[in-house]
């Protein structure tokens, strides 16, 4: 596994990957209207305007299916972060996310609608005793490039699915758009995970 292909995945970012949806259903779940989506590479996406405006927050999602899997690379935002967001994206298949901000890396996996593991890697002690499978192999693929951010992370997911999305690859024309905070899925939670920490993940198995 290496990560030196990876500067998109090293810091301020936010990406998702869910099997067997396409990037229109994906931005749909992430509460885009996919229709508003444009075919642009990065140079291109980078142009759109994003960050913190006076109406709120607005983030650049940039959406493509690999294989059996699509993914949705954020700039600028967290939305694929929020639990109501990975329920959506989970419900009938299986998302990984990670994000990085702000000093901050969350790794977690959700299967239909329900979160299976939820952790922030580095820390010295897991809120569980039994913090589930990934947890190890987070750790040690971050203690083998320490401070590269959550890049080893991203790497160790791709290896993983099987699927490259290395900054040449990212870099190409992928369905392109923009989404404010207030546009996003702020539905109640219901019996998916409500964020006070990892769920343990019981006799969940990797896939």
């Amino acid at each position: 596994m290496t990560t030196d292909a990876f500067d998109w995945a090293g810091d301020q970012m936010c990406v998702t990957f869910t099997r067997d949806l396409d990037p229109a259903e994906v931005f749909t779940r992430y509460g885009a209207d996919p229709a508003r989506s444009r075919l642009l590479d990065a140079d291109a996406a980078s142009d759109l305007p994003t960050g913190q405006f006076a109406d709120g927050a607005v983030s650049l999602l940039r959406s493509g299916r690999l294989g059996d899997w699509t993914f949705c690379v954020e700039e600028d935002g967290v939305i694929g972060s929020w639990p109501e967001v990975l329920t959506a994206l989970s419900r009938g298949t299986e998302t990984y996310g990670v994000l990085s901000t702000e000093g901050l890396g969350v790794f977690q996996y959700w299967r239909d609608g329900r979160c299976v593991e939820n952790f922030e890697p580095g820390l010295d002690r897991p809120p569980f005793p039994d913090p589930g499978p990934w947890r190890d192999r987070v750790q040690e693929a971050l203690a083998e490039r320490e401070g590269s951010g959550m890049a080893p992370v991203v790497a160790l997911v791709l290896d993983h699915l099987g699927l490259t999305l290395d900054d040449a690859t990212l870099a190409g024309p992928w369905p392109t758009l923009t989404l404010a905070e207030d546009d996003a899925p702020s539905a109640p939670r219901g019996d998916s995970y409500a964020g006070e920490g990892p769920v343990p993940p019981g006799a969940v198995e990797i896939l």
